[in-house]
């Protein structure tokens, strides 16, 4: 999606029936007053139902939306917040307006149940996607093309992106946000929210495994603090278990069971995120910033942004600092 100096118009498409809370999500993230100088966004919820007047929510009150589908004609962004959670099939009027406006170049952002409206419109067919993990099977069965992942919290197709069940909406649009607007604005949204700015792992940390408390769990959110302010440092699994007071093997199995992800990947994601921090608001040099955030050379950092954002040091900063290039 180009860079644009105008505000990127997102569409929330609203229906009969749904969840206060999903269709807050995109609205809160996008809706955010992000400050002088940093992308912004108008932000409208229009009606999948034609006619229909104020559609009534299952908190059992109802909302009025000014515009139809006609929303889509001139969206950026295109956003399924939920759906039904029958997963009926979905007319063919919301059928179209997403070929169309995914057909123009809009980016189309599916939440949660939200991934079935898109897929019935072929617009994830060869793609991997997610869904609330409970649907997954469900959506898989109907869309034999679409590669249904249950175990992550988003995938980021490009210009299609899908999301795990009600929180998991939060993370995909504030990865979004992310790399619209940067790390910092993003970051500055989540605090307002008081969310983690980025989750590490999937969802299979909430399939109905619930984990057991207990006091060492405190020092094992500390260590994980520390590591997150500390990614300069050298860190190993041996010498945070020691810092938890845990054995290597107890550490290890509440990581992966906190996080869903392994400690080396998890730590990659903590430094590249300071990195992406110090570069919109330092004017460290690229070496500094490399081994401030733990990669040690600027190579590395050079590899490591390439790998993660398709971009490299130098342009994120150009393209993130302050009234350097940023959407405004």
């Amino acid at each position: 999606m180009p860079e644009s100096t105008h505000p990127l118009k997102v569409a929330v498409i609203a229906f009969d029936g749904i969840t206060p809370f999903h269709l807050s999500v995109p609205c809160l993230v996008f809706g955010a007053n992000l400050g002088a100088g940093a992308a912004r966004f108008d932000v409208e919820v229009c009606s999948a139902e034609k006619g229909k007047g104020p559609l009534q929510t299952s908190a059992g009150f109802a909302i009025a939306t000014r515009r139809g589908l006609a929303a889509l004609d001139d969206a950026d962004i295109v956003v399924m917040p939920a759906w039904h959670d029958d997963c009926r099939p979905a007319p063919a009027a919301l059928l179209g307006a997403l070929r169309r406006a995914h057909g123009r170049g809009a980016r189309v952002v599916g939440l949660c149940l939200g991934a079935f409206p898109l897929a019935e419109a072929g617009l994830l067919d060869g793609r991997t996607v997610a869904t609330h993990w409970a649907a997954a099977d469900e959506l898989a069965r109907r869309h034999p093309r679409v590669h249904v992942n249950e175990e992550v919290l988003y995938v980021d197709e490009g210009d299609v992106l899908t999301s795990a069940g009600v929180a998991a909406g939060l993370d995909c649009c504030l990865h979004l946000l992310r790399q619209l607007c940067g790390a910092d604005a993003a970051n500055r949204v989540a605090r307002r929210l008081l969310v983690a700015p980025h989750r590490d792992g999937g969802q299979a940390q909430f399939i109905e495994r619930p984990l057991p408390v207990s006091g060492s769990d405190g020092r094992f959110a500390q260590v994980l603090d520390w590591v997150a302010r500390h990614p300069q440092h050298q860190h190993s699994i041996d010498t945070l278990a020691a810092r938890a007071a845990m054995s290597r093997r107890t550490f290890t199995r509440h990581f992966r069971q906190a996080t869903g992800t392994s400690f080396k990947q998890w730590l990659l994601n903590q430094r590249m995120a300071h990195a992406q921090r110090l570069l919109e608001t330092t004017s460290a040099s690229i070496e500094v910033v490399a081994q401030e955030a733990g990669f040690g050379a600027a190579l590395s950092l050079r590899q490591h942004f390439r790998a993660a954002l398709q971009t490299s040091p130098s342009a994120y900063r150009k393209r993130f600092q302050p009234g350097a290039g940023a959407i405004a």
